[in-house]
């Protein structure tokens, strides 16, 4: 089984208007910003769950796609190209002033998804507004990647393939934000700022969803029995991205001290249970190789290395994990009790094992960002 870490993709966002911030020039522009308007609408709606739209309607207005994920990517698909034309034209007015003056007025305003405080305020969603069409372009990719993310764990127990690939996506998304989006953001930001817009966190985000993918991929090379060796090499390198991201995020830590603690226990928790996985492969591998006694050394060790580390607060990761540590301990059970009265190898100390290799074979699948190229003109 996989951890499922659904957090990122809970934003919410309050309404803005574009063409009653933005002195359109002409019809045509004024056109055009209620267009964008539109679109935002629906993605608004989706994530906020203030539709009125039947389920029906709803299908029919996005071609047919029948899940929420599928619609709200189809919604974020239609906006992005308009918002990226938009911040193209205003970025050509020279008229900073002016622009500022627009922006405040248009009063962009998300929600955390991985705040702590958002999870401790009794008073509803807590809402963070920066004025910057960056800050809306940074929190809707944010988003997209996040939606992403969700749509591999809804496909992934019937398509594999398509699962790890979109893990991938959302990898290029996050990506794109931490390297092209968020550092221009970055002089436009307050000291009180959600931790989507710290370029370090959307790194973290990259990481996760490449160990995802890579997860993915291995449990396709279980179901057609590649070699135990191989199989410890692909859940060693998950542990290893899992383990890259938990020290980006104590950098990310310095930058925005209000992370929720629950990206800290996924990544923690996850990377426990590939660490099992990977252990309990090369310890079939060296048994294999006619190591018996090192083989049961590497379950021990593992052993009892996952028994010191604190259990999830999440009843689902922490089910998953207490699953495969009962089956890890039944294993290492029988391996000792095979030794005792067939194999009698001595066990090597700790310092004496082998250590599994890992073997990281996801890798990012850039994100292209689109533009609908339309002329805007704006009274200056």
């Amino acid at each position: 089984m996989m951890l499922h870490f659904r957090d990122p993709a809970k934003l919410k966002t309050k309404k803005i208007v574009f063409e009653e911030a933005y002195a359109a020039r002409d019809s045509i522009t004024l056109e055009q910003l209620k267009e964008l308007s539109s679109k935002r609408r629906m993605i608004e709606e989706s994530i906020n769950e203030s539709s009125s739209i039947t389920t029906a309607i709803a299908r029919e207005m996005s071609g047919g796609l029948t899940s929420r994920s599928q619609q709200v990517l189809h919604n974020l698909e239609m906006y992005l190209p308009l918002l990226e034309n938009l911040i193209f034209h205003v970025g050509m007015i020279s008229d900073f002033g002016q622009i500022v003056r627009w922006n405040s007025e248009l009063k962009m305003q998300w929600t955390s998804a991985l705040s702590s405080s958002s999870f401790f305020n009794f008073k509803g969603p807590k809402y963070f507004q920066i004025n910057s069409l960056q800050f809306e372009i940074g929190m809707t990719l944010f988003l997209y990647g996040a939606i992403l993310q969700e749509r591999a764990l809804e496909v992934l127990p019937a398509d594999l393939v398509q699962s790890a690939t979109l893990f991938r996506e959302a990898a290029g998304v996050f990506h794109h934000l931490a390297h092209k989006v968020l550092p221009i953001l970055q002089y436009s930001l307050t000291a009180e700022r959600p931790p989507e817009v710290v370029s370090s966190v959307s790194t973290v985000m990259s990481l996760i969803c490449l160990a995802e993918a890579q997860a993915v991929t291995t449990k396709r090379a279980e179901e057609k029995g590649t070699t135990v060796g191989l199989l410890a090499k692909l859940h060693h390198g998950v542990a290893e991205l899992l383990d890259e991201a938990a020290g980006v995020l104590n950098t990310a830590s310095r930058d925005c001290n209000d992370i929720s603690s629950r990206i800290v226990e996924f990544i923690s928790c996850c990377k426990a249970l590939h660490e099992l996985k990977s252990k309990k492969y090369f310890a079939e591998s060296l048994k294999i190789a006619n190591q018996f006694g090192a083989a049961i050394g590497v379950l021990r060790v593992a052993l009892v290395d996952v028994k010191k580390k604190k259990m999830p607060g999440e009843e689902s990761w922490k089910y998953v994990l207490k699953e495969e540590i009962d089956k890890f301990a039944e294993l290492l059970r029988k391996h000792e009790h095979e030794n005792e009265f067939v194999w009698h190898e001595k066990v090597p100390s700790e310092d004496e094992l082998p250590e599994p290799e890992g073997n990281k074979i996801a890798s990012i699948i850039p994100y292209q960002p689109k533009r609908w190229e339309r002329q805007l003109a704006f009274k200056i």
